[in-house]
Parts: structure tokens; sequence; C-alpha cells
């Protein structure tokens, strides 16, 4: 069970790898590689939506890669419009599991 106790609401990187240390019977230092090799910036999950695909954590979600078209946009500080360039961005779906774990 993961137990991350005064938060605030947010988890930071260290505090996951304490409990995932914890949790795991790991190193802290192993449950940092852990981490990186998972949700780094080269790590697996980047991989995978690099190459366009997709991936699938049944129970929890999935990650996918999505196309955001262009479009026009205001500077907030000056109110003039701007284009956005087009983007590919990084998207999660919580499964039902989760989903119903969180109600």
């Amino acid at each position: 069970m993961l137990v991350i106790t005064d938060t605030g609401g947010t988890v930071n990187k260290t505090e996951l790898q304490e409990a995932l240390a914890s949790a795991a019977n790991l190193s802290k230092a192993d449950a940092a590689r852990a981490i990186d090799a998972l949700f780094g910036t080269s790590g697996v999950i980047a991989a995978e939506l690099k190459k366009g695909g997709k991936v699938q954590i049944t129970g929890f979600g999935s990650f996918v890669a999505r196309q955001r078209a262009a479009r026009t946009g205001r500077d907030p500080r000056t109110g003039n419009a701007l284009q956005i360039a087009a983007a590919t961005v990084p998207a999660f779906k919580a499964g039902q599991a989760l989903k119903d774990a969180l109600n």
C-alpha cells in the first residue's frame, strides 16, 4: 500500500521515490532509477509515445500521443492575437479500476 503523509494534495518525485522504496522493499536509489526508467523524458512511456504508440496499463489507464491543431491565441498581457503552432502532446485516460478506486 502506498502511504504518503502530509503532502497537501501534491506528491513530488522525492516523496514518490520514498513511497515506492518502502512499498516494494527497494533502496531509494533503485526506486529513483525505476521512476526515471518509466516516467523520465527518455523513459519507457516517452519512448513509446515518440514512436506513435500507446502505453496501456490494465486497471490504471492509458498514455497516448495526440495531435493538437494550430490555432490562434491571445497574449494575455497585450491582448494581441498570435499563432500557436500545431503540436504533439501527451494525454492520459484513467482506466475504470482507477476511477472506481476514487469513488
